[in-house]
């Protein structure tokens, strides 16, 4: 309710810059330079959490882009999403290309006919979604995916992984607080093992800080594919929180999301049928991790050249 309900308002009432709040505008042309001037670029925390794969970010987490991103994240501002996405499409782009053991590294782009990327947003608590009235790493993975088939690459957001257990909020706590934290939080989705094998796996997120969620994130699904091996096909649907698809493929999924955060999509009559062993699988079976990707990271995080 909340949702289409900010986007009404935000059409009929003058809005403000997420950035800098020049008026009249969701995102001005300065603070939009901003988020998409910089080169994207491998990031990495310190300390590095054990097991985060290689993390890709579109721009430092400071000043107008940190507020662009809290504007959509605590304030509501959905129609954020739509250049946020843009943001993160092209670190997933990167990280495809760049990561090693990554599906698509070294490939040219854009690849049609190929099996579909799946963007995995990292979830966040059910007590934040109903306070803030959206998930935030959902919405733009929502807008990202938009953006990637726009230029030629099959996207999906596979919406599978579930917070297992409750979790404190985070922003007091420090890179080793965040790890105790968030160890064994999360968890993929009864057959969601299964869904992963469709093609290959990226994390995303909006914001990455000392990588712990991310690195939680890829430890669920590495420990879940470990728990399906052999098993082909999907049985059955998976859903999320909202009661629908977990998988979002088409105008019958995502339509009315995407709509919100400006992507446009194919329509679609049918469920197109999942591809099996289409992703990043090893010789067991066991589907891994692509690399992840952020809109943004805290501004340490890109100096990975260190002694």
């Amino acid at each position: 309710m909340r949702g289409w309900w900010q986007d009404l308002t935000d059409l009929v009432l003058p809005g403000e810059c997420g950035g800098c709040g020049v008026l009249r505008t969701v995102l001005c042309a300065r603070c939009r330079a901003v988020l998409y001037s910089g080169a994207v670029h491998r990031v990495r925390p310190v300390p590095e959490p054990s097991g985060l794969p290689w993390v890709y970010a579109a721009a430092r987490y400071a000043d107008e882009v940190r507020a662009v991103l809290l504007a959509h994240k605590e304030r509501g501002a959905l129609a954020l999403a739509g250049p946020l996405g843009v943001a993160l499409a092209g670190a997933v782009h990167a990280g495809l290309r760049g990561a090693p053991g990554a599906a698509g590294a070294g490939v040219a782009w854009p690849r049609r006919g190929r099996a579909p990327v799946l963007l995995v947003p990292v979830p966040s608590g059910k007590r934040a979604v109903r306070a803030r009235g959206h998930d935030p790493a959902r919405r733009i993975a929502l807008a990202a995916a938009g953006e990637l088939r726009r230029r030629g690459l099959p996207a999906r957001v596979a919406g599978v992984l579930r917070q297992r257990r409750a979790v404190v909020d985070q922003s007091g706590l420090n890179s080793r607080q965040r790890l105790a934290n968030l160890a064994g939080a999360l968890a993929v989705a009864p057959g969601g093992a299964r869904l992963l094998r469709a093609g290959p796996v990226v994390l995303v997120d909006d914001v990455m800080t000392t990588g712990a969620s991310l690195a939680e994130a890829a430890r669920a699904v590495r420990a879940a594919s470990h728990g399906h091996r052999g098993q082909p096909g999907v049985t059955g649907p998976i859903w999320n929180d909202a009661g629908t698809w977990a998988v979002y493929g088409g105008e019958t999924w995502e339509s009315r999301e995407e709509q919100n955060v400006g992507s446009r999509t194919e329509r679609t009559g049918r469920r197109p049928a999942p591809q099996v062993n289409a992703g990043v699988v090893d010789a067991d079976g066991v589907v891994d991790v692509a690399c992840a990707a952020v809109v943004a990271a805290s501004p340490d995080s890109f100096e990975i050249n260190r002694n």
